[in-house]
């Protein structure tokens, strides 16, 4: 594969940054902790685009978050800490060293045997004082990290022998669950809550279901079912607070066949 064709584009971009950064006002005040709420915002808008399937927009947020990219390792530049090589050579060597099964002796027949290889790699990175599950971000929605918890502990082997166990867990935590609301014990629901939501997300996991992507589908297909049902009210003259749920539910039912 060719990839010296990308190169001037790059360099476009790196030089264009340049002179930004030199004559526009608001280029030349940015920080990297100014950026960061902005890079935040471009995941997601990225993550919006992934989910809709949108190849254009997926093009625009890979370009704003390659933006992002090159201009905190600007920042760093000017304040001789790295530059946008040692960014890139740093993932070059990263790589290398997580890969052995490619550009090493090790073997690994599965994408499986691959993330447990990586894991245990990582942590060696780290001269083996790192734990399992220090590397997943304290800040990452409770959804995304509950998931990345799961992950991580599953490719040290701390996981379930068959998958389908996972139900009788998921079985037990809704038992607790309904116990603590029988109680009404306002602390211990929550706690039992989470705990339902924790193995519904292994069982995402097992079973190969992204639970954020899952989860986001859903909320936009209600918001969509919901619009319809709110819009054919209005046409209709009516208001959904005058409404008998059954008659919002022969909407609904209706939206879902659109």
């Amino acid at each position: 594969m060719d990839n010296s064709k990308h190169l001037p584009a790059f360099e476009r971009l790196l030089d264009i940054l340049d002179e930004l950064r030199e004559k526009c006002p608001w280029d030349r005040e940015q920080t990297m902790d100014s950026l960061r709420t902005l890079s935040i915002e471009e995941t997601y808008e990225l993550s919006d685009a992934v989910i809709r399937n949108d190849f254009n927009d997926i093009r625009k947020e890979l370009g704003d978050m390659l933006l992002h990219i090159v201009f905190y390792a600007k920042i760093a530049d000017e304040q001789d800490r790295f530059d946008i090589s040692d960014v890139i050579n740093t993932l070059c060597e990263k790589l290398i060293y997580r890969h052995p099964h490619v550009f090493g002796e090790t073997v690994a027949e599965s994408s499986g045997e691959v993330v447990r290889n990586w894991e245990q790699l990582k942590i060696k990175e780290k001269d083996g004082n790192r734990t399992v599950l220090s590397g997943v971000p304290v800040s990452l929605p409770a959804l995304v990290k509950a998931d990345r918890i799961q992950e991580k502990a599953a490719a040290v082997g701390f996981d379930w022998e068959q998958k389908e166990q996972v139900w009788d867990k998921f079985e037990e935590e809704k038992q607790e669950l309904i116990h603590e609301i029988n109680r009404m014990d306002r602390d211990k629901m929550e706690a039992e809550f989470g705990d339902l939501l924790f193995s519904l997300v292994n069982a995402a996991r097992l079973y190969g279901i992204n639970p954020e992507t899952a989860l986001e589908r859903t909320n936009r297909k209600f918001i969509d079912r919901f619009t319809y049902l709110e819009n054919k009210t209005i046409r209709q003259g009516l208001s959904l607070k005058s409404m008998t749920l059954d008659e919002m539910n022969e909407i609904w039912e209706e939206a879902k066949t659109k």
